[in-house]
């Protein structure tokens, strides 16, 4: 959104309306200037310097430039009062304009904005001070400052504290804390980040400035009440901020205050739905509660009580089956929701166990919890469903709903010899502990499960035993990481050893070499199509799959022409020659085709987990129904499993629910995909090709 005219401050009303309706809301609005950052060729910074993620080199902006933007910056912060807003927050951090002003790395300046410190930091200063001009006292001004830029060049602690004291001066009344630059190779958002895993960071500043009166916020990946109020009981922060958990539930500050903190629908830090949605002009919206940021069209539909209440089976309790089941049944359906496992979950069950993914622990909890308060709900697990006995039998049932999920692909036998050979295994296997991998691994597949498998295999540990965790100084405690396993996301302390985060702050921008544990396996990660393996993963995650595999040593290699055999010396593959030419440790074989001087050779791995796709699985299950005439609907992996999207399937889950009085056998319930957002694809794909 924009805010530079009256008009427009005019519709801001309507949401600064919405939110004063209720005693005591307050409602404050960011003032963002992307700099070099911006999407577009008119981009501007302090020097010509293009940022490693973007596309454009930015204008130099004129000392005239400067001038304007302070006025531009106070213009909005006297609108958004004028709208109704009770303050605004300016973004000093994350790598944006202003951000990128005070740091060396992008402010090569030889005016009175660039050089020292002091002048770098004057286009801060200047901004508060005539925003907090341009507005009543009352009017309460928040600065994100940038505490830990992650990146070369950034300020160092002397430079942080200092600006937060002249910040002070200038009339702000929250300091809110910015971590990392967007272009910083340090993960700070992300699941795989502890819980307040920076919130040592806010409490260094209290500490290194007592005499700062000015109140203090701790941000990133604080996401449950019981966090909010461990880093306020252990003094890191006078405040807290969160922004996506209110994504994932709208309701979270009053279940805290009702004490249902078991209720809160928790935001497990994946990006799928929010991020990576507005980095393709998608509406932000959330995986784990896809009403968000469709509450127009969906919120009125999820809230009517139907006027035909029927009998619906959902086969399947995973994420898909599991938000339609609770959907229909919050609308006054009767559902029996059947799944052949003793829990529910489905994939999420898989996913719960990678080293990173201790998150998705929260959103079973949560549809367990949501169960117990479903009465429309009959959960009837380790029932694996026959149509005729269960279905359209002596229960019969108005709809049904598959949400049977997938079923893995294995190694086709006319392609590939030696496919049943016993190395051979499924990731399932892999990942509840089945088969206990050797100490070299082939993973075929490299989409997201394949990145998930390597990601455990790396980090399995014999001697860690179920339930053992580790509680660092930050507060940050994990005791229900899955067995075997090591990971980063358990410890603060070993998380910012891992990624060469300075906690002394002792070096530029908060960064020192990384101290990664020891790969326990040697994994290659292998995959046929062309091209850099994990292409297709989150784009504001996927960049931190890819390097924890490298930190891990992980072989990706993408463009293997055939997977020739299996067998006891290990997995024998054609490959092309690649465009570095030969290296270790894949080199040598046999030439097979001088034209092309691909080579046959031999991975000497004892075992070969299988991660190349999944079928959905329906079987004969569908094909009776469909003989019978039930209307019967698909969803999540059963309707499409090309790739796991819980995403989509939570999402379809939700949609069919709303429309099942009159949707017909065949439908398939999809989020709308905007024209924006396909514009915007191609322009990114040529960008990519011609780059």
């Amino acid at each position: 959104a924009k805010l530079s005219t009256a008009s427009e401050a005019a519709m801001h009303k309507e949401v600064t309306e919405a939110v004063h309706q209720y005693d005591g809301a307050k409602i404050a609005m960011q003032i963002l200037h992307s700099g070099r950052y911006g999407y577009h060729p008119l981009a501007v910074g302090p020097s010509p310097i293009k940022a490693p993620i973007g596309f454009f080199t930015p204008r130099e902006l004129s000392a005239k430039g400067v001038e304007s933007t302070i006025d531009d910056y106070a213009r909005c912060a006297a609108l958004a009062s004028e709208a109704g807003y009770d303050g605004v927050e300016i973004m000093g951090s994350e790598g944006y304009l202003i951000n990128q002003f005070i740091a060396a790395r992008t402010n090569k300046r030889r005016d009175e904005y660039g050089g020292s410190y002091s002048n770098r930091t004057k286009l801060a200063r200047e901004v508060v001070k005539r925003c907090r001009a341009a507005v009543d006292p009352s009017f309460v001004l928040i600065f994100r400052l940038s505490m830990l830029d992650l990146v070369e060049g950034g300020s160092s602690w002397e430079e942080v504290v200092e600006l937060a004291r002249e910040l002070e001066a200038q009339g702000v009344d929250v300091i809110n804390t910015g971590i990392g630059w967007h272009e910083a190779r340090i993960p700070t958002i992300a699941t795989s980040v502890p819980r307040a895993g920076f919130s040592w960071v806010t409490r260094k500043l209290k500490e290194s400035a007592p005499e700062l009166t000015t109140p203090l916020c701790a941000t990133n990946r604080i996401n449950m009440p019981h966090t909010c109020e461990q880093v306020l009981a252990r003094g890191d922060a006078d405040l807290v901020s969160m922004a996506r958990p209110f994504l994932a539930d709208p309701e979270i500050v009053n279940k805290a205050a009702q004490d249902k903190a078991e209720e809160v629908n928790t935001c497990i830090g994946c990006n799928q739905a929010c991020l990576d949605h507005t980095f393709k002009l998608m509406t932000a919206s959330c995986l784990v509660n896809p009403v968000a940021g469709y509450e127009l069209e969906l919120g009125p539909k999820v809230a009517a009580q139907t006027a035909s209440a029927q009998r619906v089976a959902v086969v399947g309790a995973g994420p898909a089956g599991l938000s339609a089941a609770c959907t229909l049944a919050d609308r006054g359906h009767s559902v029996t929701l059947f799944d052949s496992s003793h829990e529910i979950g489905g994939q999420f069950n898989l996913a719960k166990l990678v080293p990173g993914k201790e998150e998705f622990h929260e959103t079973l909890r949560y549809f367990s919890e949501r169960l117990k308060r479903t009465p429309g709900v009959e959960l009837k697990l380790g029932t694996r469903v026959d149509a005729n006995r269960d279905l359209l039998g002596g229960q019969r049932f108005d709809k049904v709903v598959l949400a049977t999920g997938v079923t893995p692909r294995t190694l086709d036998p006319a392609v590939t010899l030696g496919s049943d050979h016993p190395k051979v295994v499924s990731y399932r296997d892999v990942l509840t502990g089945k088969v206990e991998c050797g100490r070299q691994v082939a993973v075929v597949g490299a989409g997201g499960i394949g990145f998930d498998v390597s990601e455990f295999l790396v980090h399995q540990n014999k001697n860690k035993k179920e339930g053992e965790g580790e509680e660092e100084e930050h507060g940050s405690t994990v005791t229900d990481s899955p067995a075997e396993a090591v990971s980063d996301s358990a410890s603060v302390g070993r998380f910012m050893e891992h990624w060469g985060v300075d906690t002394a702050h002792t070096h530029r921008g908060g960064i020192v070499a990384a101290k990664s544990l020891p790969a326990q396996r040697e994994v290659f990660l292998l995959q046929r199509k062309g091209g850099k393996p994990g292409a297709g993963l989150g784009k504001t995650t996927g960049w931190i799959h890819r390097a924890e595999l490298a930190k891990a040593g992980v072989h990706m290699r993408g463009g293997v022409k055939k997977y020739v055999r299996v067998d006891d010396d290990g997995l024998w593959v054609k490959l092309g020659k690649p465009k570095g030419g030969w290296s270790d440790p894949l080199k040598g074989g046999e030439v097979e085709d001088p034209t092309d001087e691909s080579r046959t050779l031999c991975l000497e791995v004892d075992h070969v987990v299988v991660c190349a796709g999944q079928e959905p699985l329906r079987g004969e299950l569908h094909e009776s129904l469909l003989k019978s005439g039930v209307p019967t609907f698909l969803i999540g992996g059963a309707e499409a499993a090309n790739e796991l999207d819980a995403k989509r399937a939570m999402d379809q889950g939700l949609r069919l629910a709303v429309e099942i009085e009159t949707a017909k056998t065949g439908d398939v319930f999809n989020q709308p995909v905007s024209w924006e957002s396909e514009l915007v694809k191609q322009v990114r794909n040529f960008a990519e090709r011609n780059h």
